[in-house]
């Protein structure tokens, strides 16, 4: 609500915000997708407007306060952002140095590990499989909920929904949020009983105090030692660690001169001129050519993968087992007619590699197999970029759209709910309902994942699927063989055809959705003018730049996605020293370190 409230202004001074911000921005379900550089003060547009325009700075930011900010208050990255402001403002107090005797190169050099969506990101992954994770997992849950108002008709499903889920996971017996929460342990059974909305908030914000305290007191000092260990190794970061050791030889340290310069002036990069009309859906259609094509010419291949068997609820054990992410969650291909049958239920899961494959199973293999946006691999240089020949439609990119929806404040949802298709709503909820239960039922070493997958499969089952044949646009069959899986919590290749049939019925109405962010744009940043699309003859996008959009697009879905929740958090390797090396808050932030990493001198 404080984000919501200040000023857009004022908000991109702060680099932590900048970064977060530009990882949202850049997320490839809105149509213009900007990019600020904070070291500058240069906003990149893409897709670009004509170069006769001199478009305004002040009108760029009225149109981000009041079209994209709303809906980054709603993500999971603005929860992660304020987590970051807090873990920082520890760091930096007096507390923590009197707690645990930090210097100020200690604090200087924590501030930079953990900095940004990428440094949380790291962070996540450091605590992942411990008791750090579920207890940063409960205040994130638990600031989302008591950030909501549950008189509030509109929020009300989305405060009972979370609600439940801390019910079925963070407050059962035996977690470690209970287990560790020992401060409050007496008022624990008001918390599911206890009618008072007040005293129910009160609880969970002691609780959640609490979990913040741990995280602080306890893994960030552990995640201090981690780095400091990480990167003494690492070739790359060894000019962050000399100047880690000059500023511990140096308690006097003092900045170089320049940091207190005054802000660069905020500006927008003009154009060289633009082919055809301001379209950002055929400016995507481009990018998501490019992908495709390239992934066809370099013959990347789908992982197997394994469809683990139920697990009883126990401790997070460490498994090395490759299951899908959400690189082969994002997108869906047109799938045979041919039923899935049994060859693909039973609890005792499903191995695809290694034996011959029945045709369902081909299937599914070619279905997930389209469901792969993988990079370009970086060695390829730009004269080796694929032609675009064949046209891409609308629907070829939907599903990389909706996984990155997801992440971003529901932007799509809330244009279906203001249009009144509220068929089409629901069914755009099953759609990240049945892609946030994939995660959960495909990697059995999640934390809580047994009561996840059961607890997400009755909602799914309850909310969508109960009474809904005749009512919903989706085969009969689809309907059926999702509800005898889900319903046990288990694994269905339906969920991709379903998945699929959804986007066959929201596909126009993305397309009307990118319209009228283009013309709300536009609104902006060229008022009074009488062409509603700006058809100006000029320069053509050539391929390397659209290269470089569609990385820079992916990184921000990975990043986002992983944060979310929706795509598993890499180990800890030498990719996050690296990224911590390359990363310049000031220069592009998380997104640009992704960048260089994978595009090397490129």
């Amino acid at each position: 609500a404080s984000i919501a409230s200040t000023d857009m202004g004022l908000l991109l001074q702060d680099d932590i915000f900048v970064d977060f911000f530009n990882t949202f921005l850049n997320l490839p379900v809105f149509g213009q997708t900007p990019i600020y550089i904070s070291g500058t003060g240069r906003w990149y547009l893409w897709p670009e407007l004509p170069s006769h325009l001199d478009p305004s700075p002040t009108a760029l930011l009225a149109w981000l306060e009041q079209h994209r900010l709303p809906h980054f208050c709603k993500s999971s990255l603005c929860l992660h952002l304020v987590l970051c402001q807090k873990l920082l403002g520890f760091i930096r107090s007096g507390e923590a140095a009197e707690l645990l005797n930090w210097q100020s190169a200690d604090r200087w050099l924590l501030e930079k590990c953990i900095s940004g969506s990428h440094g949380m990101q790291h962070f996540r992954a450091f605590v992942r499989a411990t008791a750090g994770e579920e207890l940063i997992d409960f205040w994130l849950i638990t600031e989302r909920l008591l950030g909501l108002d549950e008189s509030d008709v509109s929020q009300r499903e989305l405060f009972l929904s979370l609600v439940h889920r801390l019910r079925a996971t963070h407050l059962r017996e035996g977690s470690s949020v209970i287990t560790l929460c020992t401060t409050i342990i007496g008022s624990l059974p008001k918390v599911r009983h206890i009618q008072s909305i007040s005293t129910r908030r009160e609880i969970l914000s002691k609780m959640q105090e609490q979990a913040l305290f741990l995280i602080q007191s306890y893994w960030l000092p552990k995640f201090f030692v981690h780095c400091k260990m990480g990167m003494e190794e690492e070739e790359s970061c060894q000019p962050l660690v000399q100047e880690y050791q000059q500023r511990l030889s140096q308690p006097s340290w003092q900045e170089p001169p320049g940091l207190s310069e005054p802000l660069p002036t905020m500006h927008i990069k003009r154009s060289q001129g633009v082919s055809g009309p301001y379209c950002s859906q055929k400016a995507k259609a481009e990018i998501w050519a490019l992908v495709k094509e390239g992934r066809d010419t370099q013959g990347l291949k789908m992982a197997s993968f394994q469809v683990k068997p139920e697990k009883q609820p126990g401790p997070a054990e460490s498994t090395e087992e490759l299951c899908l992410d959400k690189d082969a969650l994002g997108s869906i291909s047109q799938q045979s007619d041919n039923p899935a049958n049994t060859a693909f239920g039973g609890k005792g899961g499903v191995t695809f590699p290694g034996r011959p494959q029945s045709s369902t199973e081909q299937d599914l293999e070619s279905l997930c197999r389209e469901k792969i946006l993988s990079d370009l691999p970086p060695s390829a240089s730009l004269a080796q970029l694929p032609s675009l020949k064949k046209p891409v439609k609308t629907l070829d990119f939907l599903p990389w759209v909706l996984s990155a929806e997801a992440c971003a404040g529901r932007p799509f949802r809330d244009f279906l709910h203001c249009q009144n298709h509220s068929v089409e709503t629901h069914l755009l909820d099953l759609w990240h309902d049945l892609e946030e239960f994939l995660p959960v039922v495909l990697d059995s070493s999640r934390e809580n994942s047994f009561f996840l997958r059961h607890l997400i499969g009755e909602k799914i089952c309850k909310t969508y699927l109960k009474d809904s044949i005749g009512k919903l646009p989706l085969e009969t069959r689809t309907l059926v063989s999702l509800w005898n899986h889900l319903i046990c919590g288990e694994f269905s290749p339906w969920i991709f055809r379903a998945q699929r049939e959804i986007c066959q019925v929201l596909c126009g109405l993305y397309e009307e959705f990118l319209a009228d962010d283009d013309r709300t744009f536009l609104q902006f940043m060229a008022p009074g003018s009488d062409v509603p699309m700006l058809d100006v003859p000029g320069r053509a996008a050539g391929r390397g730049e659209h290269f470089h959009l569609s990385q820079r697009m992916n990184q921000s879905l990975k990043l986002s996605q992983a944060l979310h929740g929706t795509r598993s958090l890499e180990r800890v390797s030498s990719k996050h020293w690296q990224l911590l090396a390359a990363r310049d808050l000031q220069k592009g932030g998380s997104i640009q370190a992704e960048m260089e990493l994978l595009l090397g001198s490129t």
